[in-house]
Parts: structure tokens; C-alpha cells; sequence
């Protein structure tokens, strides 16, 4: 059987990315996916995607950073479905680079809203649906960057430490009230944007491999995958963890 049959799962940041991947993976498992970002047209493209395979979607926008359009959000879920089983939070950007002493404080800010407030918004109005409808869970997205840090992203390294700490906090608050609550820390991930990247600079291709003792940048179905086990009843005991996907770049 599915992992998620019948389950409706929310996922924000789901136009590109893992996101999209992501959307795709827990459709497969069976579940309704809710897709969910600030880009029209590319999340159409998710949508279109899941239906094609046969799945069950549909489309909500929202900025994550918003309280109104968070709120907005999860209550559109409820109308249109009853309840929300589930939610994957992983919107979020990466902010320029600069080194602690001349970052932005323009940017800090907006990396610290979208990537931890927009958690943290997500979850407010999540949970609050889930307790009325007997439970759930939860997976948000944080980086093996949450867990060390590296030169010249002060701004996202913050950011996802953060996410780790909230996780950590709403497990606590909510450990016997039905919901599970946890996140995921990808690695350097073959996304599209990374790609970009690595095609500009393709001096940065070997070293990003390099740092992963798999030899090589994760897939973001991997992602996905990790995401529908820790939201099925398979990981029914899993609760305030932080999941690493990384192909081993914290064991170094």
C-alpha cells in the first residue's frame, strides 16, 4: 500500500525544486497534494504534472511570509477537503552572499522572514487545523547548513539553525495533541537553480561533489522520498527529529 493514501498534504515551495519533486513523490504515495507558492505558472506545472500521473492536486497561492495569505491558505485547504493530514513547509531563499560584517541588513531581513517566520506562520495555522480535525503531520525544510555553518550565507546559515530550533519547539508543545513534527536537511541538492549555477561557474562543480563523501549532489527525489516517509504512519514515532539527506556531508 501508498504510503499517504487518501491523506491531503499541503506543500508550500512547490513550483521548482524539491518542492515540485517532492509534490510529485507524495502524490504517488497516494495523498491529494495542496501545491502551493507565489509563482502561478510554474505551479500550474506542478499540478499539471501530478494529474498527468494520475494524482489528485490542486493549487493555492501564497507567500509564506504573509500571516493573511498564510491563514488564507490553510483555510482554502479545510474548505475545499475538510482537514489536512499533512503539510511539507520548504519555501524559502538563499539570500546574496556577503560575510557577516557587510551582509545586507535589507536581505537579513528577508531571508529571515521567508525562511523562518514563513516556517513558523505555516505552522501556526497548520496545527491549529490539525487540532481540529485529530491530528497530523509536519515536515519543514532546514539544510545541513542548519547544522554547521559556512562563509559568506550568515544570513540563510541563521535561517536554518532556526527552523531546526522551532521544529524542535513546536515538538515539544504539541507531542500529545496527534501531531508529529520534524524536519529535513538536505544536502547540496541538483535542483535547477544549483544547476544555473554550476553552469556558470563550473569551477564549483568538483569541490560541491567533493564535500559529499558520496561523491556526488543529492536528487531531489531523494528529498521527496525522506519527506512522505517522515509524514506516513511509518514514522509514527519519529517526532521533533532532524532528518539528514545529505549523501554524508555531516559524518565528514
Amino acid at each position: 500500500m501508498a504510503l499517504l493514501t487518501d491523506k491531503v498534504v499541503l506543500v508550500t515551495g512547490a513550483a521548482s525544486g524539491i518542492g515540485k519533486a517532492t509534490a510529485e513523490v507524495l502524490s504517488r504515495e497516494g495523498a491529494t497534494v495542496v501545491v502551493c507558492d507565489i509563482v502561478d505558472e510554474a505551479s500550474q506545472e506542478t499540478t499539471n504534472l501530478i494529474k498527468a500521473g494520475g494524482g489528485s492536486t490542486s493549487y493555492v497561492q501564497c507567500n509564506v511570509a504573509n500571516a493573511q495569505e498564510v491563514k488564507a491558505m490553510v483555510n482554502a485547504v479545510i474548505s475545499r477537503y475538510g482537514r489536512l493530514d499533512g503539510a511539507y513547509n520548504n519555501a524559502g531563499i538563499e539570500g546574496v552572499a556577503a560575510t557577516t560584517a557587510e551582509y545586507p541588513e535589507d536581505e537579513w531581513d528577508q531571508v529571515l522572514t521567508v525562511n523562518l517566520k514563513g516556517i513558523w506562520l505555516c505552522m501556526k495555522y497548520e496545527i491549529q487545523a490539525m487540532l481540529k480535525t485529530g491530528g497530523g503531520s509536519i515536515v519543514n525544510t532546514s539544510s545541513a547548513l542548519g547544522k554547521v555553518g559556512i562563509s559568506n550565507l550568515p544570513a540563510y546559515v541563521a535561517s536554518k539553525h532556526g527552523v531546526i530550533g522551532v521544529t524542535r519547539a513546536a515538538a515539544l508543545d504539541h507531542a500529545q495533541q496527534g501531531i508529529r513534527i520534524n524536519a529535513i536537511a538536505p544536502g547540496v541538492i541538483d535542483t535547477p537553480l544549483m544547476a544555473r549555477r554550476i553552469e556558470e561557474m563550473p569551477e564549483i562543480e568538483a569541490p560541491l561533489k567533493a564535500a559529499h563523501p558520496m561523491g556526488r549532489l543529492g536528487k531531489t527525489r531523494e528529498v521527496g522520498e525522506a519527506v512522505a516517509w517522515l509524514l506516513s504512519d511509518g514514522a509514527s514515532f519519529v517526532h521533533g527529529e532532524v532528518l539528514s539527506v545529505d549523501g554524508g556531508y555531516l559524518a565528514v
